[in-house]
This record gives C-alpha cells, structure tokens and sequence, in this order.
C-alpha cells in the first residue's frame, strides 16, 4: 500500500503519509492541554483475544482512543485497513522507523510492527486516554519510554484452547501454531512479572469488563479527566 492511498479524517492519525513523528519531550502540535491522558497497553499471548478485547472496549468507551499500529505482515480476511493495522510495505515501515517515528517496534515472526509515536504522544498530552494493542517485546519497550503505561496482559485459559483459537484463524501454518505456543509460556511469566495486571480470557465479555475495571481505577487515580477523583472521607 503505496504511503499516500491511506487517508484519515484526523491529522496525526497515525496513518501512513502523517509524518515521522514527535518525540516524548516535543509536546501537542495543537489542541488544550487538559491533564495527561492514561496509556492502556493491551498485550499477550498469541490466540489469548486480545484483539478481540480491544474492540469490544472501543465499543463500549467513547473516551479511549484507538492508536493503529503499523504491520508489514499479510492482513486476515477478518481484519480492516486503518482499524485493526495499517498494512504497509517493508520499505514505508522501515522509513518511518529511520526517522524516529516509532514509540516501539519489533520484528516479530518475520514482520514487523510498530507503533507510529505522534498520535500517541500527542492525544496523552491533550488529555485524552489511548489503547495499544502489541506484542510483549512491544509493552515492555512502551513501558520503558513511558514508565506511567498501564500494561495489561492477556492470556488463554488453557494452552489447549490457545491452540484452538490459533487453529480456528485459518491463517497459521503448524509450524506457525508450534512457535507461537512454544513462546507462550515465556511470555506468561514476563506478563506476571512485569505487567500491572494479568486477565485471563477464558470468557471475552467478562474478560472485557476486568479490563474497562483496572482503567477505571487507574483514571480514578487522577491520572486522566475522564475519571472521576478519588472521594474523600
């Protein structure tokens, strides 16, 4: 996809062709400075559904906003241009990686991903909260860029049903499905360790609204305006 065919109704959307990006320290290009906005960082397992969480929480809460991250890998008959990725060549990613434009990247199974910095830095520093969706390497490289990051790891309920999910995409070699479940336990201990909190996906609405719970206590805490403060005593 050539970085000009992909447009977008928001400038600094993120989308290819909006610029390298801006650094932690630039600030907003524009628009109020209303409080510092909360970082949610979904991340986990391969086959965990945190995709899937990601997009019932775009339904249910106006106030988050997505940040589409970048991927060179092939899209999936499910998945949309500009809402799950935006799928790109080799050579625009890796522009854009040249110029700082990232807030984390990774090559991960052979593609890579990324998340483009402007749109993020600049809706935090407005006051508004953002989502991530990304891979482990990729929370833990936001984390350190932005130690204030509310990680949330997700994880199947059973390395059996993982293998199903993974199964049941109908995009995954088995020697695909073999890595990734190798990787898996790996991942589950950095989740426990390094994570704020750990949600285990065995039913995706339930799931979901352990999520939406661990950002209202962080948005409680006075660290966006989208939540009401604390009451005292």
């Amino acid at each position: 996809m050539p970085a000009d065919e992909s447009e977008s109704g928001k400038e600094d959307s993120g989308a290819p062709g909006d610029g390298p990006g801006r650094g932690p320290d630039d600030g907003p290009d524009d628009g109020p400075d209303d409080g510092h906005g909360v970082l949610l960082v979904l991340a986990g397992t391969s086959g965990a559904g945190k995709g899937t969480i990601g997009a019932q929480l775009r339904e249910s809460d106006p106030a988050l906003n997505w940040s589409v991250s970048w991927t060179t890998r092939a899209r999936r008959p499910n998945e949309s241009e500009g809402v799950d990725y935006y799928f790109v060549t080799r050579e625009e990613f890796e522009r854009l990686r040249d110029a700082n434009g990232f807030l984390e990247w990774f090559e991960v199974y052979g593609d890579l991903k990324g998340t483009p910095l402007q749109y993020v830095v600049d809706e935090l520093t407005r006051g508004h909260d953002v989502m991530l969706e990304v891979d482990v390497q990729g929370a833990l490289a936001v984390k350190r860029a932005l130690p204030e990051a509310l990680l949330v790891f997700v994880q199947a309920p059973s390395r059996a049903e993982q293998r199903r999910r993974l199964e049941s995409r109908g995009s995954e070699t088995e020697e695909s499905i073999a890595r990734r479940l190798e990787r898996a336990e790996s991942e589950e201990r950095i989740g426990a360790e390094e994570f704020d909190a750990v949600v285990v996906n065995d039913d995706v609405g339930q799931a979901t609204a352990q999520v939406a719970a661990i950002l209202a206590i962080r948005r409680a805490r006075g660290r966006s305006p989208h939540g009401d403060p604390p009451h005292g005593d």
